[in-house]
């Protein structure tokens, strides 16, 4: 949805209908998680996916119907076995997507969660998909307001104190509730979709591997900055268009700049003065991965010395060093796509082995 949003928010502005088509539930080996969407704005024009390519041909039809009516659909889409007309998912899995039009009539908030979005702003957007309310109704909700309605009172209290909850996880689940919002009954279920700001990507070290690695890092969704002590080297022309390029001594940068357990830390100095007081100020603060670069003779003079420092060997087990899977990368952009895989295996507990090497599901079922 982040990435379709500049488009439909245009659409919208106009004053343009369109259809909206948005995942809410999955099971088993479905190919996109809950919140992937697509929509189909005038003359047809379509952005986004919603399965990969396995229904988007019914979907498709279906935001045309709910655009001529002003309605919403709720439809689940499974296994489509050999016949090659069937509309269904090859992979197995099942998929529920909600379709419904969107115009400043029906989605009276869309404008402002847009805006928000693209600033950068938490909200979380709450939609009713089944039961005894509008379907499609909307409700979104910021930290410090909301705006729209599900058509209930005690409803909106409800989902409100819920979405909030979960936007400060970061967090797009589908949740149940009674018609008036009581919460140990299950006749209204409503999605709840989390935007909250992009999580960031701290890259130490402005040599070329951190310009290749920067790259694919906002590819990848990351709000990233480069930083190094050289201002001869951190110099924001080095780096692709929206990096922020910092020039301070990385642990002291560090040290004053808040982190969470979505954030990356790349350490690429590889040169003790930096990496050592650096390291010692990441391993003691949350994140999801830390991952720094050197040979194994680098990384093994690097442990010694943060031992040296203090760091545990609990501390020193978060630390993924020589950074990287084992691609047989060489040049800085290869060696990025190396980091980004090991990044992204870490994130979803992938094990970084060709997929035609392993057996069961290619997309497992994720925890809540």
């Amino acid at each position: 949805m982040r990435d379709v949003l500049p488009v439909l928010g245009g659409w919208y502005a106009a004053g343009l209908p369109f259809g909206l088509a948005t995942v809410v539930e999955v099971s088993r080996s479905a190919p996109r998680d809950p919140g992937a969407a697509m929509a189909v704005g005038p003359g047809e024009e379509v952005v986004g996916s919603v399965s990969g390519g396995c229904v988007e041909g019914a979907v498709f039809e279906l935001a045309q119907e709910v655009v001529a009516s002003g309605g919403a659909r709720l439809e689940t889409f499974g296994y489509s076995d050999e016949d090659a007309f069937a509309v269904g998912l090859t992979c197995g899995g099942e998929i529920t997507v909600l379709v419904r039009a969107v115009t400043p009539e029906r989605d009276p908030a869309f404008g402002a969660v847009a805006d928000s979005v693209a600033a950068g702003e938490p909200v979380t957007v709450a939609t009713v998909t089944d039961g005894p309310a509008r379907r499609g109704a909307v409700l979104a909700v910021w930290p410090d307001r909301v705006l729209g309605t599900l058509g209930a009172s005690g409803l909106d209290a409800a989902v409100t104190a819920d979405a909030r909850g979960e936007l400060a996880l970061g967090a797009t689940v589908l949740r149940h509730y009674g018609p008036d919002g009581q919460r140990r009954e299950d006749d209204v279920a409503v999605f709840l979709q989390s935007f909250a700001p992009p999580p960031r990507m701290l890259v130490f070290g402005a040599i070329d591997y951190a310009a290749a690695v920067a790259r694919i890092g906002g590819f990848l969704g990351y709000r990233v900055t480069v930083c190094d002590a050289r201002p001869v080297f951190a110099t924001p022309r080095r780096f692709p268009d929206g990096v922020e390029v910092v020039a301070r001594w990385p642990h002291r940068y560090l040290r004053e700049t808040d982190t969470d357990d979505r954030t990356v830390i790349c350490v690429l100095t590889h040169d003790p003065k930096f990496d050592v007081p650096l390291l010692t100020e990441a391993l003691r603060r949350p994140a999801a991965y830390i991952g720094a670069m050197g040979s194994r003779r680098t990384h093994d003079d690097r442990a010694a010395r943060l031992t040296e420092a203090g760091l545990t060997r609990r501390d020193l087990a978060r630390l993924r060093s020589p950074v990287g899977l084992d691609l047989g990368a060489r040049t800085p952009e290869e060696v990025a796509v190396s980091v980004a895989a090991e990044i992204v295996a870490l994130r979803w507990g992938g094990s970084g082995a060709p997929l035609s090497a392993t057996e069961g599901a290619v997309h497992p079922p994720r925890s809540s």
